[in-house]
């Protein structure tokens, strides 16, 4: 028999409270393996999108829909507050808090089945939005909504918060798209409502006679148009309107925790058409949306220049299309069954348009690239101010007609209060959202928040408006209710909450009982920090991570990176956010304290540097420049691991290898010995599974190359005086390529001599220091890269182009070097005069490269090519080869030291076996497989005995 929850008196905040109410739950659960009270888990589980910080007790991952049921059951019976979580994209604050959070997308994430007869699909609440799409797309079918996050959100925290998306102009919110929820409420009864259930249970019995006795006040409170989503949604327990299920949406697990959910599907309409539309300004465009919307659009999404520019700035100019003239923008889908009806109706809308200018988009790639644009808008908002912006006001609402005049207020209204944001969001349902530089991080900053979060809910009331759309109240915005809602709808949602959760266990401080908006604030809580006072600089980068957790999301089919560990595991602690918040909690210091803490070093374990991160965050998070810094500060000073000694100065002991004349084939015969090879790398920390690099056996690779072209090898065809007159271009061979075994040096010469150049072989050594930088060794990494800027910056100075051969090594010339080396001037002129390949053959005038028609070409761009350098040049040159380029995304798994180092092969292999294998295995024993990294070759070769080529290689062979 459970303890009474009345005589239960647990502070979650102090140690001896956590540990006495975790030892309660395990007692009353029993099997508690689906427990995770680490610090790590709790300092991870602490925040989500929002700007909040609450760490809980403990966090479970049930494996089951019974083992859901029982956890839940055991923190209600010992009096455990309970939160629900998805994907923890929350804006608002709705899925943090003590007690237990529950994390439901783990395991509990399938589409249980799909039935397209009554359009309806069984879910799991885990189960991801997009997953959910790939499931009902083979039946032309498709859930309506569609959040910026589908591709990472969970439906369950959907239904949570009621979410809406782009397209909920043309198929409803969540709550219109429910067909029946099995929830566990606060009594830990479980009841199903909607459809299925067998008759009406008791607490939908009693917040039904509710409804009936403040009829007047949901009638003129509630439903008063599609975007209010603020409350308790009170309208669906009216008796001629009457749907349980519908009402449950949107109550942020406040209510209850659900089991199951039964969706509604709808038809995917084969025709779509976007038009983009340019008006004066993005107000303009807001006062056009009631004549747009006239031509039932699906989606009518908003924004304007600055966050166009922010696009540019971050990612560059071509990273843009073209946009018809103005400063804001509107872009707009129309569907249908017939393509003809779909044109008339498009063509109609463009003519009845207030806009400056205003066209179709027809080129597939320029359409995804626009929608793109707007569904990372909430990442780039958070980095594209002067200041860090924040979500928090980030998503009211107000009646499409008034859509313009409450811009012009709202701008006015963050210049009284001397803040900047970046406004954009669902223009056809008058839903704004926006990021605001809120002072959170100065003293007095979380007064300023608070004073214009009241104005700015003032000001939505004076619209008649919603401080929510679609994310929810959580605890940025609970306390404003009052002001939205008479005191008689207050106290009808506390009756409510009192029915379905007496004991105000679940997601307590949401709703009902609200937290004040200022509380908890995560920025704020390091004001006192003593890293935000030696280096706020690394403090402000930590914290861009605003936890949108795209990379959660798998986009390696469309060729993004991000994020490989986490792919390969499936576990949230393992992702580009987990590592983010583990920085951000080391520099708060209540959980994770210092350097050296354990649950940051466990965190950054799998990190395999990649810089996916850089790449496509859209908050341009560096997680392997951090982790570089973390093992820097960790290590400084001390004695290290043996493996940042033998990897990380792995080019000193090529170079002194290559330097002895045999001392090549013995290394390498060394290390085939099995019994000398097991213990050489146990001792330093290499996994026996992975086969070593081998080393040249002739010595040094550039000074080989250059001997033979001392001997005439390419030039003997020309004079001198013709030689001269080509253009000269410099080869940095890098240290891999110097050292191990490969034949991409006199293949690059080759090529480079075919395109016209007069290429000469570089002979000093010109170490980048890539492999200190990633071993956290800067010291090293400085001195390595000051003794290359003597011997490269001469060269740039000259005008003379230097081509690479290595993408990691280029990399650091564009990234890591400036960083370790920010006052040396240096950096920036060598990084301006280094050339991949690809990059200097599309900028000579007059190549061509061979005919590689019939040929089927698998193209691994290394991470850092991808990430740091961009494939552009190298797609741009292959495509001229009319060969069949297969690009996968993703990273190979080797990735440097990551996949030679003991613990990680594993890892490493499934990461391969996520994309590269695949592509492979797809393309058939013909296919030429091109991988310019080092490593991508080595992996390829490891785990699949086939042999991958460079760029210069694939050239060379086939001219």
């Amino acid at each position: 028999m459970s303890t009474p929850v009345s005589t239960i008196v647990t502070d979650f905040d102090s140690t001896a409270g956590r540990t006495g109410a975790l030892a309660r739950l395990r007692a009353a659960l029993g099997d508690d393996s689906c427990l995770d009270a680490s610090s790590l888990a709790r300092a991870y589980f602490a925040t989500d999108s929002s700007i909040y910080r609450v760490p809980p007790t403990v966090v479970a991952q049930p494996r089951t829909k019974e083992e859901l049921v029982a956890v839940v059951r055991a923190a209600l019976a010992v009096g455990m507050p309970v939160t629900a979580r998805g994907a923890g994209t929350s804006l608002a604050g709705n899925s943090v808090g003590v007690g237990l959070v529950v994390d439901a997308g783990r395991y509990l994430n399938k589409v249980l089945c799909v039935d397209p007869e009554s359009k309806t699909a069984l879910i799991e609440p885990g189960v991801v939005q997009s997953v959910l799409q790939k499931a009902a797309a083979p039946h032309h079918l498709r859930f309506g909504p569609d959040p910026a996050t589908s591709d990472r959100c969970a439906v369950g925290g959907m239904i949570g918060n009621n979410a809406c998306g782009a397209r909920a102009l043309g198929y409803g919110r969540t709550s219109d798209n429910v067909v029946s929820l099995t929830v566990l409420t606060g009594t830990g009864e479980i009841i199903t409502l909607g459809e299925g259930g067998e008759a009406l249970a008791e607490p939908v019995q009693q917040v039904a006679a509710m409804a009936k006795d403040h009829l007047a006040a949901i009638r003129t409170e509630f439903g008063r148009f599609t975007r209010q989503t603020s409350g308790y949604s009170m309208e669906h327990l009216l008796p001629e309107r009457f749907a349980p299920e519908k009402f449950f949406v949107g109550s942020e697990g406040t209510l209850g925790v659900i089991l199951e959910a039964k969706v509604r599907l709808v038809e995917d309409k084969p025709v779509k058409q976007m038009l983009a539309l340019g008006y004066d300004s993005m107000d303009k465009a807001g006062d056009d949306i009631p004549n747009l919307t006239s031509f039932h659009p699906v989606a009518a999404e908003g924004l304007d220049n600055r966050t166009i520019d922010v696009v540019r700035r971050f990612k560059g100019a071509d990273a843009v299309p073209p946009l018809p003239k103005g400063n804001g923008f509107i872009f707009i889908e129309l569907v249908g069954d017939d393509a003809a009806e779909v044109e008339q109706r498009a063509n109609a809308l463009l003519a009845a348009a207030h806009a400056l200018d205003a066209w179709k988009v027809d080129d597939p790639e320029t359409v995804t690239t626009l929608w793109r644009i707007r569904t990372d808008a909430a990442g780039l908002a958070g980095i594209g101010l002067d200041r860090p912006a924040y979500s928090s006001w980030e998503d009211a609402a107000v009646l499409p007609e008034h859509l313009g005049d409450y811009l012009r207020d709202f701008e006015a209204l963050l210049e009284r209060h001397h803040l900047h944001g970046l406004p954009y969001g669902h223009f056809g349902e008058g839903c704004i959202h926006c990021r605001i530089d809120f002072p959170l991080d100065r003293p007095g900053g979380t007064a300023d928040y608070r004073a214009f979060m009241l104005d700015a809910a003032d000001l939505v009331v004076k619209y008649g408006g919603s401080m929510s759309g679609e994310h929810g109240d959580g605890r940025a915005r609970s306390e404003l209710l009052s002001k939205m809602y008479s005191p008689e709808a207050i106290d009808l949602f506390a009756q409510v909450k009192a029915v379905f959760d007496p004991n105000n266990l679940l997601n307590p401080g949401v709703i009902v009982n609200p937290r004040a908006t200022e509380a908890d604030i995560r920025v704020a809580q390091t004001l006192h920090s003593k890293l935000r006072e030696i280096d706020p600089a690394f403090v402000q980068a930590v914290h861009q991570c605003s936890g949108v957790a795209k990379c959660l999301a798998d986009n390696t089919a469309t060729g993004a990176l991000m994020c490989p560990s986490y792919l390969a595991t499936g576990n949230q602690l393992h992702s580009t956010r987990a590592r983010a918040r583990m920085l951000q909690e080391m520099i708060n210091g209540q959980i994770v304290s210092g350097w050296r803490a354990k649950e940051l070093h466990e965190a950054l374990e799998l990190c395999l540097a990649c810089k996916g991160c850089r790449k496509d965050c859209p908050t341009n998070i560096d997680v392997a420049s951090y982790k570089s810094r973390v093992l820097y500060e960790s290590y400084k000073g001390r004695i290290r691991p043996l493996n940042h000694y033998a990897l990380g100065w792995l080019p000193r002991w090529g170079r002194l290898v290559s330097a002895i004349p045999g001392a090549g084939a013995i290394a390498n015969f060394a290390l085939k010995v099995p019994g000398l090879k097991n213990v050489a790398l146990r001792v330093v920390g290499v996994d026996s599974r992975r086969p070593m690099p081998q080393f040249r056996v002739s010595g040094s690779a550039r000074k080989a190359a250059a001997k033979a072209m001392n001997a005439g090898s390419h030039t003997h065809l020309l004079t001198d005086e013709e030689l001269a007159a080509r253009p000269a271009c410099v080869i940095w061979v890098d240290s891999f390529t110097d050292a191990f075994q490969g034949s991409a040096l006199p293949a690059l010469v080759k090529v480079l001599f075919q395109a016209g150049y007069n290429p000469k072989v570089l002979q000093e050594d010109a170490c980048c220091g890539l492999t200190w930088i990633t071993t956290g060794q800067h010291d090293g990494a400085r001195a390595q890269l000051r003794r290359a800027l003597d011997v490269l910056q001469p060269i740039a100075a000259s005008g003379t182009p230097i081509v690479g051969m290595e993408p990691s090594c280029i990399s650091v010339w564009r990234s890591d070097a400036a960083e370790l080396l920010p006052d040396d001037p240096r950096v920036g002129e060598v990084a301006k005069a280094i050339h991949t390949l690809a990059e200097l053959l599309t900028q000579t005038p007059g190549y061509q490269p061979p005919d590689l028609s019939g040929h089927t070409i698998v193209a691994q761009p290394h991470c850092h090519h991808a990430s740091v350098l961009g494939w552009g040049a190298d797609a741009k040159l292959l495509k001229l080869t009319q060969a069949n380029v297969v690009k996968v995304g993703g990273c190979c798994g080797l990735a440097g030291n990551f996949g030679v180092e003991r613990g990680h092969y594993d890892v490493s292999v499934r990461v391969y076996e996520h994309d590269l294998k695949p592509a492979i295995a797809k393309a058939g024993p013909d296919a030429i497989i091109l991988a310019d990294g080092f490593s991508c070759r080595k992996q390829v070769k490891d785990l699949s005995d086939l042999e991958a080529l460079t760029l210069a290689q694939l050239l060379a062979s086939h001219s």
